[in-house]
């Protein structure tokens, strides 16, 4: 694995202090257009994509499927609100290992109990809980990784350097999907196994927020 071994493991683990989310208090408070809704992802969140100059964070496109789909309540007077943005963040972090269908069954039950609530736990308070256990992740997964690279590093030494080191990368490589691959499943039974969440009654002030010539929830 020859970059050296030791700048390419440094790499990866600089590439894990990089990241970072996108807080509540961050996101704008008012509502927003489908451009500075785009406008505001794309400069957000460019440092979590794979290629930052060419991959696209979310198009109208998307978003307009997203809504068709259930993945996120529609926009008032073609406006998103800041729980609208929250819905999309989780969104495009599920979509790169979930089906629509499992995104829709995950996400239905915050949509359906906290878009727009007006007391108590909102959605906004789920986010920041969720997310505040990014940096103790990803402690966790830096160990995890340090811990496979070496173990790769340590096989197929008696070939020649050129097939060590794709097969060391190769090796690690395995280790890492493998990883994703048993995670993948474990999330897809949790959705599978998901207790049904009983519907409350949404408050009055969610079915004004969502008035468009008719109140909704009737």
């Amino acid at each position: 694995m020859k970059i050296s071994t030791d700048d390419l493991l440094n790499s990866i683990l600089e590439s894990f202090d990089r990241i970072e989310y996108v807080k509540s208090e961050d996101i704008p408070n008012i509502d927003l257009y489908m451009d500075q809704v785009t406008t505001f992802m794309d400069e957000r969140m460019r440092s979590a994509a794979r290629k930052p100059d060419e991959d696209k964070i979310l198009t109208k496109t998307m978003i307009n499927n997203y809504a068709k789909n259930n993945l996120l309540p529609p926009p008032v007077k073609k406006k998103y609100s800041k729980e609208h943005m929250l819905m999309l963040i989780f969104i495009y972090y599920f979509k790169g290992i979930l089906s629509i269908g499992d995104i829709q069954k995950l996400l239905s039950p915050l949509a359906e109990q906290y878009f727009g609530k007006q007391g108590g736990l909102k959605l906004d308070d789920i986010y920041e809980e969720v997310f505040s256990l990014e940096k103790e992740q990803v402690n966790c997964l830096k160990e995890q990784v340090t811990e496979e690279y070496q173990k790769a590093e340590k096989l197929f030494r008696e070939e020649d350097d050129a097939d060590k080191a794709f097969l060391q990368r190769f090796s690690f490589i395995c280790m890492l999907s493998f990883d994703v691959y048993v995670k993948k499943r474990l999330i897809e039974k949790l959705i599978d196994d998901m207790p049904e969440v009983p519907v409350k009654e949404k408050s009055r002030g969610k079915k004004e927020k969502n008035r468009s010539g008719h109140e909704t929830g009737k």
